[in-house]
Order: C-alpha cells, then sequence, then structure tokens
C-alpha cells in the first residue's frame, strides 16, 4: 500500500516537473529533487537496482541543472537559451551510452539480483544522457526522453508498477509536446 500511495505521489510530481521543464520553468529543478527522493524509495522495493543508481544521479544532476540554468547565461545578461548539440555530439553520447548500458547490465546480471538487467541499465544509462542535456538546454534531450520513456513504460508495467507505468507513457507525449515547444523558443531565440 505505501508503494502505490509512493507510486501516486511519484507520478503527479513527476508530470509536474516535466510540466515546467517544457515551460522552461526554473521549478522544474526542485519539484524533480522532491520526485527522485520518492523514486528511490520505490526503485529499491522493486530491486530495479540500475533505476536507483540513476536517481541518485538524478539527484546531483537536478542541482546541477537548477545551478547551470540560474547562472550559465547570466554572462550575457540574459536566460540560458535551447541550443541544439552538434553531430559529432550527439554520436559520442550514444556511443558512450550503449558502451555504459553493456557495461552495466553485465554488472548487474553477475553480480546481483536484479531484475532486467540490461533493459534496466539502458533506461538508466540513456537517461544519465538525456538529464546532462536537459540540464544543458539542449533540444537532443527529448529525443532521448522518449527512447527512455518507451523502454520506462514497459519495464514498469512487466514489474506491477502501473503507476510508473502510466507515468512514462505519458511522459512520452510530454517529450513530443517538449520538443515542440523548445523548438520554437530555440527558432524564436535565433530571430531575436
Amino acid at each position: 500500500m505505501l508503494i502505490q500511495i509512493l507510486e501516486i505521489t511519484g507520478l503527479f510530481a513527476g508530470l509536474l516537473c516535466v510540466w515546467l521543464l517544457i515551460k522552461q520553468n526554473i521549478y522544474t529543478w526542485p519539484i524533480g529533487i522532491f520526485y527522485v527522493l520518492v523514486s528511490l524509495i520505490i526503485f529499491w522495493e522493486a530491486k530495479l537496482y540500475a533505476d536507483l543508481l540513476l536517481h541518485f544521479l538524478y539527484l546531483f544532476m537536478n542541482f546541477y541543472g537548477w545551478y547551470y540554468w540560474v547562472h550559465a547565461g547570466k554572462t550575457e545578461n540574459r536566460d540560458l537559451q535551447v541550443s541544439a548539440s552538434t553531430l559529432m555530439e550527439m554520436g559520442g553520447f550514444i556511443l558512450i551510452s550503449l558502451v555504459g548500458t553493456f557495461i552495466m547490465g553485465y554488472f548487474f546480471q553477475s553480480n546481483t539480483d536484479a531484475s532486467l538487467p540490461y533493459l534496466d541499465s539502458a533506461t538508466t544509462v540513456f537517461s544519465f544522457t538525456g538529464m546532462w542535456l536537459t540540464a544543458r538546454k539542449k533540444i537532443e534531450n527529448w529525443y532521448i526522453w522518449l527512447i527512455v520513456d518507451s523502454l520506462a513504460a514497459g519495464i514498469y508495467y512487466y514489474k506491477g508498477l502501473y503507476f510508473y507505468s502510466l507515468l512514462y507513457l505519458i511522459y512520452m507525449a510530454m517529450a513530443v509536446a517538449g520538443y515542440l515547444a523548445w523548438k520554437k523558443s530555440m527558432l524564436q531565440a535565433q530571430v531575436i
């Protein structure tokens, strides 16, 4: 029962966090911190250790993103703008993420009782990539989140975490909305 209450709490905090992210609202970061703390308990109980590790990294990245969004654009006396990564940068991120997924999946399969070690590791490693791109306000973060959200929705459904599965299905739609909103913002900033 406690896990279901935490899942519902996480669902609403997660939705609010992503909605604020789409709006490029700085409060996405403290809400994200609360969401992470709730999720840590849930993933420990579900034995999804890669997700647990990811959420510890999310905790750090939420603080980093909050700091970066506040301070990065201030040297030019304007807010941090949405920008695009180069093809070389994205290729590097994808390659590192694939290697990281294999290494983490192998570790969890060999050394723990982890459930779905490679899929869980894929969502973890690619989520960290997405979080880095989000904190840096890179438009490609939304592509990564769409892939991660698709995988995670299936994993959580399979594990019986139905509220989190629903959350990630909603995140998929929000990733599309986020991409469109950020693309519009990026184009408007280029005109100015």
